[in-house]
């Protein structure tokens, strides 16, 4: 199996930015969801509630970072003394926040107050602690530093679509960090740990999928095949602990280093049982 596809996203809900190499840090890749856009309050936002965050492509700068959308560009620096309270779920993180400047420029863009926030070096946050053994830390990612899939999954999920007459996704609807090229369908269920340039991810946990994966990720619009009907038949999990329709895995990086796309990805350790599925007749 090798590597085939990898993405940052620098702002969380924005626009993925395909990578050659990343680097590997215990806290997920380099550059990956550092950036975040917030209510007033610190309450973060994504595309549940604002699509047009999809519209919004990032690059980091020296000191912060460059957002582009629709014709429209703005670079931000931030001073590491202007900090605000935000939340990611059910993590408090104490992060750095764009001047006011910026704010009311991205205000304007989405047609709401909103702040901008980074995840900077003074910044702190842990999670999954009852998964991964230990509390990992991770960026303003939902849950987990890294998630994985796999070709073969897509390719299942797709044939389902098709089969109900929709059209088929592209991974992009994912966000995957690493996409693993293989051709068994959710041969990532048994899974435990891969080894992928000498750097051992541990997949502690399934992802629950939610209804941003219904949307077209340039415009953010609710088109095209959905997803969530197609995984509902077969990968509706059937362990309350993770409710929902599944696709793809939480990953724990135990090492850093640099992932390449053509890396070898090797199964180093298997799971003795499957994650178990409700089987459902959606017909």
């Amino acid at each position: 199996m090798k590597v085939t596809g990898l993405n940052i996203h620098p702002l969380k809900s924005g626009r993925a930015i395909p990578q050659s190499e990343v680097t590997v840090n215990v806290d997920g890749l380099a550059g990956d969801r550092r950036f975040m856009v917030v209510e007033p309050d610190g309450h973060f936002i994504t595309q549940r509630e604002l699509q047009a965050l999809a519209q919004v492509e990032a690059a980091h700068i020296d000191g912060g970072v460059h957002l582009k959308m629709k014709g429209n560009e703005l670079s931000v620096r931030f001073d590491s003394d202007r900090r605000l309270d935000v939340r990611v779920w059910s993590s408090d993180v104490d992060a750095a926040v764009a001047d006011d400047a910026a704010n009311d420029v991205l205000s304007g863009w989405f047609g709401r107050p909103v702040k901008l926030v980074h995840m900077d070096e003074q910044a702190e946050r842990f999670v999954g602690g009852e998964w991964a053994g230990a509390a990992a830390p991770v960026g303003f990612a939902d849950g987990f530093p890294i998630l994985i899939t796999t070709t073969g999954s897509l390719a299942d999920l797709n044939r389902s679509l098709i089969e109900k007459g929709q059209e088929p996704v592209g991974m992009e609807r994912f966000r995957t960090n690493i996409l693993i090229d293989c051709d068994e369908s959710w041969e990532e269920d048994w899974w435990e740990s891969l080894e992928i340039g000498g750097i051992t991810f541990d997949l502690v946990k399934p992802c629950a999928r939610c209804i941003m994966t219904t949307q077209d990720q340039q415009t953010g619009e609710r088109i095209g095949g959905n997803p969530i009907q197609g995984l509902a038949e077969k990968r509706m999990s059937a362990d309350r602990r993770v409710a929902g329709v599944l696709f793809g895995w939480n990953a724990v990086p135990r090492g850093e280093g640099t992932v390449k796309l053509g890396d070898e990805a090797r199964v180093i350790r298997r799971r003795g049982e499957r994650w178990p599925m409700k089987m459902r007749n959606t017909n």
